[in-house]
């Protein structure tokens, strides 16, 4: 089970803040007036079909990708009013899970785990050494595989490794990318709870993107649903759901309902009146 944190747990002082945010791609428009605040020490997850913009939007709140209009504010800045600099000051601040673990195929996997301390802090060799170990045992990995390239792991200890990576610099935010895809249920449940145990050792406020209704179920505090915007009504919001985990099921809105439940309601409508059948 989750160990939620209630909101007499977290700062009233919102982490990330997210006002009006749009991005489009040239004429194709992902995300629409988006506004939302994630306080200190909440587990957000964002949930939703492909396409609906989950990913830009995680890429957004990190600067990667730049808002066509709006604003997202981390600890009451505007990053798009941060020069180059600042902002690479500010990402420090950041731990990212990517979706393939992202990792570096010809370093080793003691040089992966070290290459943020390496690149962004002044600490000697033997600290950098004694936190890459200490990151490896947190996420359940023996010292033997220090000297392993990620092709000689399972996908599982590579995306462990990803975490151990993204935990080095002790960040503030840290953000997953479909944490669980491509692995199967005992090892994604192994990723569910490495997730809690970040929370419960490390003061990080979380947001995670997945599909996977278990991992949403067990480490969110919060939920969001995006739904694509070339399936949206002319002025409806692009955010369908927003509120806690156990009101999934129970979602007003039948949309909510069907992704939870897996079922393909309209779409499956929609495919057929494609197909002409």
């Amino acid at each position: 089970m989750s160990e939620r944190v209630s909101s007499d747990d977290v700062s009233a002082d919102p982490l990330v803040r997210v006002e009006r945010l749009a991005v489009h791609f040239g004429r194709q428009p992902v995300l629409r007036e988006i506004n939302l605040s994630l306080r200190r020490g909440e587990t957000l997850a964002v949930i939703g079909e492909s396409g609906c913009g989950k990913t830009v939007f995680l890429k957004a709140i990190v600067a990667l990708q730049r808002p066509t209009r709006g604003a997202v504010y981390f600890d009451g800045r505007d990053l798009s009013k941060l020069k180059e600099r600042e902002l690479s000051q500010v990402r420090t601040r950041f731990g990212f899970v990517f979706q393939q673990a992202a990792l570096f195929d010809s370093m080793t996997i003691a040089q992966n785990v070290a290459f943020p301390l390496r690149q962004h802090s002044r600490r000697p060799e033997s600290e950098i050494q004694e936190i890459v170990r200490a990151r490896l045992a947190e996420v359940g990995l023996p010292e033997n595989v220090l000297g392993k390239k990620p092709a000689e792991l399972s996908g599982g200890m590579r995306k462990r490794v990803g975490l151990a990576r993204a935990l080095a610099l002790e960040p503030e935010l840290m953000l997953y990318d479909e944490p669980t895809t491509g692995l199967d249920p005992i090892m994604s449940d192994v990723i569910n709870e490495l997730i809690l145990r970040t929370r419960r050792h490390h003061p990080v406020t979380s947001i995670v993107v997945t599909h996977d209704m278990r991992t949403t179920k067990k480490v969110a505090d919060r939920v969001v649903m995006l739904y694509p915007l070339a399936r949206l009504r002319k002025g409806e919001p692009q955010m369908i759901y927003d509120g806690p985990p156990e009101g999934l099921d129970d979602a007003p809105d039948p949309r909510v309902r069907q992704f939870v439940a897996g079922e393909a309601g309209e779409r499956l409508i929609e495919l057929q009146q494609l197909n002409g059948s």
